[in-house]
């Protein structure tokens, strides 16, 4: 997310552009969505995907843990060179004279390159510490002639701190609150790209053959955080589109059953006898008549036997419980049994 970072200074919060930087995050976000082995992607269940994608381009704001700082103190010499109080020569050397050294050590959670990252709003007179890893670091030099009262210096500057990291926190808050749709978006408009190039690939009826130089696996990439999410797991072997019906397909199909259902209401004499069996077989006939002999009754899937099954290739494209009117509560009986026929690829019922 963040180029490299000048800490010589230990200015604080104005290397980077944090606008910038979490644009490019997002920019990365979609990147990585396009470069996706395209088997990998449309193997993975999409809403796994987004939640790995949102796990690992969100930022995380910094957070000081106060209550857990700590100081330290060093007896040793000091540079006077910059103290106004005194008259001093020649100030491009040091002067070193004893004194003494306070650090006070704040830990923190959240991404340490934020400190070095410029708000939309910010001041002309930022703060200086010093990052060394979950620590930030306030240092205090002081002559021992000289000493200073420290602690008002370490509130001034934590206010300051504090100011510029909630400057921060607002832009941080609307990138993360964007990312998931965002992903979504991003993964949505490949996997049409893709299902849609499939599709134009099967139609001519000539076999494909997979480039040799094409992924066969997907090696996640490192980034920079406390722990890395792992993409979810899917085949990146050859992706089968699922096969769908259009509405008006499905909408055909209903109407055909419809119709035999109401052949059977205006000739009763010529159904009553027959028994379930029998009866179903007239929804087949009619269904098979439309679509090419592919209807087939009383077939297992997933949890029993379903009454009706139309399948396109080895997969389903349409499934039919067929039920006797039996009131409001056997309806509801019927839609629990047809679910339970149903698997996570079936979407006409």
């Amino acid at each position: 997310m963040f180029g490299s970072i000048d800490k010589s200074k230990g200015l604080l919060f104005v290397t980077h552009d944090l606008d910038h930087s979490l644009r490019l995050t997002m920019d990365k976000m979609r990147q990585e969505v396009e470069t996706l082995d395209e088997n990998r992607l449309l193997n993975t269940v999409p809403e796994d995907l987004k939640r790995y994608l949102v796990e690992k381009y969100s930022v995380m704001p910094i957070k000081l843990l106060q209550d857990q700082w700590y100081a330290d103190h060093q007896d040793m010499p000091v540079d006077i060179r910059h103290d106004q109080m005194r008259w001093i020569d020649d100030r491009s050397r040091p002067v070193m004279v004893p004194g003494e050294r306070i650090e006070v050590r704040i830990p923190f959670e959240g991404e340490p390159e934020l400190f070095y990252s410029k708000a939309s709003t910010s001041t002309m007179n930022p703060p200086r510490a010093v990052v060394e890893k979950n620590e930030l670091v306030l240092r205090f030099e002081s002559p021992a002639d000289q000493p200073r009262e420290i602690r008002p210096l370490v509130d001034h500057v934590l206010a300051e701190i504090e100011q510029h990291l909630g400057w921060q926190r607002g832009m941080i808050d609307a990138h993360n609150s964007t990312l998931p749709s965002a992903a979504e978006q991003a993964i949505q408009r490949r996997r049409e790209r893709l299902l849609a190039q499939s599709h134009r690939a099967a139609a001519l009826g000539i076999p494909v053959k997979r480039r040799d130089d094409a992924p066969k696996t997907y090696a996640v990439p490192t980034v920079r955080k406390k722990a890395t999410p792992s993409l979810p797991p899917a085949s990146s072997a050859q992706f089968t589109p699922e096969p769908t019906w259009a509405l008006e397909q499905y909408d055909h199909a209903l109407k055909i059953m419809q119709d035999m259902a109401l052949v059977m209401e205006r000739s009763p004499e010529a159904f009553k006898s027959m028994d379930e069996e029998a009866l179903r077989q007239h929804f087949l006939v009619q269904l098979n008549a439309q679509f090419e002999g592919k209807a087939t009754g009383e077939t297992f899937n997933m949890g029993g036997k379903t009454d009706i099954l139309l399948r396109e290739a080895d997969r389903n494209a349409f499934i039919a419980e067929c039920k006797f009117w039996k009131g409001p509560k056997g309806f509801g009986e019927a839609i629990d049994q047809l679910l339970g026929y149903a698997s996570w690829r079936d979407s006409k019922t």
